[in-house]
């Protein structure tokens, strides 16, 4: 029998009308656009109290209304300013026919300005250049985030101080006090620094951070025992018994901050140790 013989498949070549079929077959991805946030208005409308800046309360204060000036960061230019009632708006550039200026004056220190008067709020509140320098707005919330800070960090004093010890106590009081801590007992070191923690709750904090303090203190005290012996001109420290050089104070530093760096270093940790075994006696 004939052997049959094999067809063989011929694949035509794709020609360019078929290429084109393919392609506009081919599904696009269309990217869409996110929609752009514009930021939101946060303007409130309501009543709103000025105070002139000093606390001051005199009679009436007037601000000027006119002649003044605002820096447009979009614009890029400065835009003068009036207020005028029967205007729109406080940019003059923006303004209208007939131009009627009228006055902006504090009586007793005080400006009430109700809701209804936003032409002048918005001038006071955010253009006007005497803002926060001759007058401030009177902000309940801040005012009320500025009174918790305060007595939070009043109230950290007052603990700080509480736990003290006498050593640190006369330290921060000398700063205070001067030289008059030697002559007062442990519990007057102690009243007298919850007074001060009271009075001046940030420096009494800062002055707990401050190693230089109990340093500084540390020095005086011996100097005032007579272990160590300042100059005249307060540039030299030496030994009060043989009048031995120990350390010189630069000239433009203060003679016990200069001691109380000296104090760590090598040579003045030895003299350090040797000083405190003798205030211990």
């Amino acid at each position: 029998m004939a052997k049959k013989q094999k067809t063989q498949k011929v694949v035509e070549p794709l020609i360019e009308k078929d290429f084109e079929e393919v392609m506009v077959k081919t599904p696009k991805v269309e990217q869409k656009e996110l929609p752009i946030e514009k930021p939101k208005d946060t303007w409130e409308i309501k009543d709103r109290l000025y105070f002139l800046a000093d606390k001051s309360s005199p009679v009436s204060r007037s601000v000027k209304a006119a002649g003044i000036y605002y820096f447009d960061e979009k614009a890029g230019y400065e835009r003068e300013l009036k207020y005028c009632e029967n205007q729109t708006t406080c940019f003059v550039d923006e303004m209208k026919g007939e131009q009627r200026l009228s006055h902006i004056i504090f009586r007793n220190g005080v400006l009430d300005v109700p809701k209804n008067k936003q032409i002048l709020q918005k001038l006071l509140s955010m253009y006007h250049p005497h803002r926060d320098v001759i007058y401030t707005e009177y902000k309940p919330i801040k005012e009320a985030e500025d009174q918790m800070e305060v007595l939070e960090m009043e109230t950290d004093a007052l603990l700080a101080a509480r736990n003290m010890d006498i050593d640190m106590t006369e330290a921060i009081l000398r700063v205070e006090l001067g030289s008059k801590v030697s002559q007062m007992s442990s519990k007057e070191l102690r009243r007298d620094l919850l007074i001060f923690a009271k009075k001046n709750p940030k420096l009494l904090l800062e002055l707990a951070d401050d190693e230089n303090v109990t340093l500084r203190n540390f020095g005086i005290k011996a100097t005032e025992m007579g272990i160590l012996k300042l100059s005249q001109d307060q540039r030299t420290f030496s030994w009060g018994s043989n009048d031995r050089k120990l350390v010189n104070v630069p000239f433009d530093e203060h003679p016990y901050s200069a001691l109380a760096s000296w104090f760590k270093t090598d040579e003045g940790m030895e003299i350090y140790s040797n000083i405190e075994k003798r205030l211990n006696q």
